[in-house]
């Protein structure tokens, strides 16, 4: 343990924690490659748990194993705007024990205070997913000639037929997508690139978009991104999420399902037809297959709800 300081004044120490959050934040960034976004959720717990250390007079680095439970105990408290879903509890002692460990990495402080902190149990949700009928009626609902009917059918053909996430769909450029040969090059987390096959529906939705749509958008202006809203400016996520939602609406679908839905019912609807999960992963663009595994549990219950629905012997009484 190095040499202890004296303890710091409060804005001492409320200083010392912004820089060694901003140095955190760029180790995340420039040395591992993390989106914007993921940035933003670390930058957003961290600022949390330095306003309790700034309300209790803690230095950062002084913290100790007990004074660092307390805090994930008030986060789990059931005190008004406190009271946290298990599974942002979990997000943010992660937050918590990688900044920490990259302290210790940096040969701040050599104990580590989060040793010992205990999360809740996070119950184990399946995601939301269409049936086939379902993304059908949804694929459906764009009908028209209008330049924003033609985009909503390519973005809803192409996020169903290449599983992809809102940010990746919202970051598409014209030199991602490929019509001729089928392939569309997606940019995931940490901005890692996979090319994913696109189906024939996609393809044709896509080159509707080009033709008729896009250009009426986009009306002659210099714009990289391949969807665009109405201002002829890329598509933000926001607006995807309208979209979807709206679409979902109309279909009589719940009106509050994302993007991530066609995701996950991509994945299910892959793993439930045959597809290898390897496959399926690399197409997700999961690092690790076990993310992956959680849509085999999906499809295998929707497996057995079409075994009992259709099996002339399933629910016969004996």
């Amino acid at each position: 343990m190095p040499p202890a300081a004296a303890p710091a004044k409060p804005d001492a120490a409320s200083a010392r924690f912004e820089h060694l959050l901003l140095e955190f934040l760029a180790y995340l960034e420039l040395e591992r490659g993390l989106s914007r976004n993921t940035l933003n959720a670390y930058r957003t717990d961290l600022l949390q748990y330095g306003a309790y250390l700034r309300e209790q007079g803690i230095d950062p680095v002084e913290v100790t194993p007990a004074e660092m439970s307390e805090f994930v105990a008030d986060l789990k408290s059931a005190d008004g705007e406190r009271n946290l879903a298990a599974s942002t509890v979990h997000r943010k002692t992660a937050a918590l024990r990688s900044f920490y460990k990259h302290l210790r990495r940096e040969e701040l402080l050599t104990d580590d205070p989060t040793v010992g902190l205990t999360t809740p149990r996070r119950s184990k949700k399946l995601p939301k997913v269409l049936n086939q009928a379902e993304v059908s009626r949804l694929l459906a609902s764009p009908t028209g000639s209008a330049p924003q009917a033609t985009r909503d059918r390519a973005i809803l053909e192409v996020m169903y037929a290449c599983g992809l996430r809102a940010s990746e769909l919202t970051g598409l450029e014209m030199t991602d997508v490929d019509t001729h040969n089928g392939m569309l090059r997606a940019r995931g987390k940490g901005n890692k690139e996979r090319i994913v096959p696109l189906g024939r529906h996609a393809i044709y939705a896509i080159e509707a978009y080009l033709r008729s749509g896009r250009p009426e958008l986009v009306r002659g202006r210099s714009e990289k991104a391949l969807f665009l809203n109405f201002r002829g400016k890329a598509l933000t996520r926001q607006g995807l999420y309208k979209i979807v939602q709206s679409h979902a609406r109309a279909v009589g679908l719940d009106d509050r399902m994302s993007p991530h839905t066609l995701r996950h019912s991509f994945a299910t609807h892959l793993l439930a037809g045959g597809c290898d999960l390897r496959a399926v992963q690399e197409m997700l663009g999961h690092a690790d297959v076990a993310t992956t595994q959680m849509y085999t549990h999906l499809s295998g219950q929707r497996l057995k709800d079409v075994y009992f629905s259709a099996h002339p012997r399933a629910n016969s009484e004996r």
